[in-house]
C-alpha cells in the first residue's frame, strides 16, 4: 500500500464523490464444521471502505475534472482524500460535530498526543476506528468539556489525525478528552486505466472508477 510520501494531500472532486457508491468492507474467514456449526475468524483488524465514484459523474466537466484527477495521480501510484457521502463527520452526517462527539483519550497528566478516533457501536463490541485525515481546520477538541484553542493548547496533524497537546496545557490525571471533526478517506485509484464514453454532444461517462482505501 501507498507510503505517506505518495500521498497526495489533494480531495477527489466533491460533486463528483458525492453521488459516489460504496461502504465499509470487512474480511471475514467462514470454516464450516462436520457438526454443521461455522468457526468465524475476522482477517481484517480495521474495516475497509471501497466506492466507485462512477456514478457521480453529471456532465462533461465531471469527466474532464475526473481524468485530469487520474493523470495527476498517475493511475493508481497515489493517494489522496476522498470525501465518504455516507460517513465523514464524528457525529452523525446530518449534524455539525460537536465538541462531545467522540472520546478520544483519558489524561494521564503526562500523555500529550492523542489520536483521532472514531467509535461504532458501544460496549465490548463497540468498534473502534482510526482516523488519519482530518478536514483542516475543522478539529474541536475539549478536556472535561471545555474547548481547548487551537494552535495555542494544541495542534492537529491534518495528515496523521495526531491532537498533541503543548507544553503546560498536557491533560491532567482522569481528565477526559473528546472530540469533534470532519474527516476524509485516503484511497486510490484501483485501476490503472479509465474507460471514457462520450454519449452525447456535451455528454460523456466513465461506467466505472473504482476507488479503495489505503492505511498509510
Amino acid at each position: 500500500m501507498p507510503e505517506l510520501s505518495s500521498f497526495h494531500d489533494e480531495r477527489f472532486p466533491v460533486a463528483i464523490s458525492f453521488g459516489a457508491t460504496g461502504g465499509p468492507e470487512n474480511r471475514n474467514e467462514i470454516v464450516r464444521l462436520t457438526s454443521g456449526a461455522e468457526k468465524r475468524n475476522i482477517r481484517f483488524a480495521q474495516s475497509r471502505r471501497r466506492f466507485d465514484a462512477g456514478t457521480g459523474l453529471r456532465s462533461m466537466d465531471d469527466l474532464y475534472d475526473v481524468i485530469a484527477f487520474f493523470e495527476a495521480r498517475r493511475g493508481s501510484l497515489h493517494a489522496f482524500r476522498f470525501n465518504d457521502p455516507f460517513d465523514n463527520k464524528s457525529c452523525r452526517i446530518d449534524k455539525a460535530p460537536a465538541i462531545d462527539d467522540q472520546t478520544i483519550g483519558a489524561g494521564d497528566g503526562v500523555t500529550a498526543e492523542f489520536q483521532l478516533t472514531k467509535t461504532y457501536g458501544s460496549g465490548p463490541d463497540a468498534y473502534q476506528r482510526k482516523i488519519t485525515r482530518p478536514v483542516p481546520q475543522t478539529v474541536l477538541i475539549a478536556v472535561d468539556g471545555v474547548l481547548q484553542a487551537e494552535p495555542g493548547n494544541y495542534s492537529s496533524d491534518h495528515l496523521t489525525g495526531l491532537v498533541t497537546f503543548a507544553s503546560g496545557h498536557i491533560p491532567a490525571a482522569g481528565s477526559a478528552i473528546t472530540a469533534g471533526f470532519e474527516f476524509d478517506v485516503p484511497v486510490r485509484f484501483d485501476t490503472d486505466q479509465l474507460s471514457a464514453s462520450m454519449t452525447s454532444f456535451k455528454a460523456g461517462q466513465i461506467p466505472a472508477i473504482p476507488l479503495v482505501e489505503v492505511r498509510p
